[in-house]
């Protein structure tokens, strides 16, 4: 049996929707937008755009939806300040009571603003101001096995990879996706010739 590789079922880069870090958040929508739009008629389309730097084509970050809307509220920035965090992890998974997440609305006045304000206010955020950059553990070599990715993917929760060519660990050659290796999965589960062992 064959064993899967990274580059068997990743997504490559130049298929990807991309903006620069100075673009602003009206441009990123719109992008997003038409990917957005895009994955209504495609069951797995892209959720999110890759942002690429101002100097080179070098990918610095992604934006997702969730991204663009907690950009729109300036003091989520203040949460965590002091403690920068590595990736993002909703505070739920802490286990912490929704009474809890409830007063952080009020000791951080987020969202005293009616929505249409804060919109108007964001439209000309840059990118670069709000784009998530990915980890290290984000990234995966094209020539790993596909369980290595996997295991990647559940240890840091995390909905995607950047793939690294094998030959230079600094250029990127695709994406994975989750929703791809559980496609895989399906496939594999619900072949009829496949058979346990």
């Amino acid at each position: 049996m064959k064993i899967r590789l990274v580059s068997d079922i990743m997504i490559p880069l130049n298929e990807y929707t991309t903006v620069s870090e100075d673009t602003s958040m009206y441009d990123a929508v719109r992008a997003l937008n038409k990917v957005q739009t895009s994955f209504k008629k495609n069951h797995y389309g892209h959720k999110a755009i890759l942002v690429y730097s101002r100097n080179s084509k070098h990918i610095t970050g992604k934006i997702s939806a969730l991204d663009i809307i907690k950009a729109l509220e300036p003091n989520y920035r203040k949460i965590g300040k002091d403690k920068p965090v590595k990736k993002k992890v909703g505070l739920s998974r802490f286990g912490l009571s929704p009474d809890f997440l409830k007063s952080l609305i009020s000791q951080f006045n987020l969202w005293d603003e009616p929505l249409e304000l804060l919109v108007a206010k964001a439209k000309s955020l840059k990118v670069k101001d709000f784009m998530y950059t990915p980890s290290d553990g984000e990234y995966v070599n094209e020539d790993a096995p596909l369980a290595e990715a996997i295991h990647q993917l559940i240890a840091g929760q995390h909905q995607s990879l950047i793939v690294i060519n094998k030959n230079s660990n600094s250029e990127m050659t695709g994406i994975l996706r989750l929703v791809d290796i559980f496609s895989e999965v399906c496939d594999l589960i619900l072949d009829e010739n496949y058979s346990s062992v």
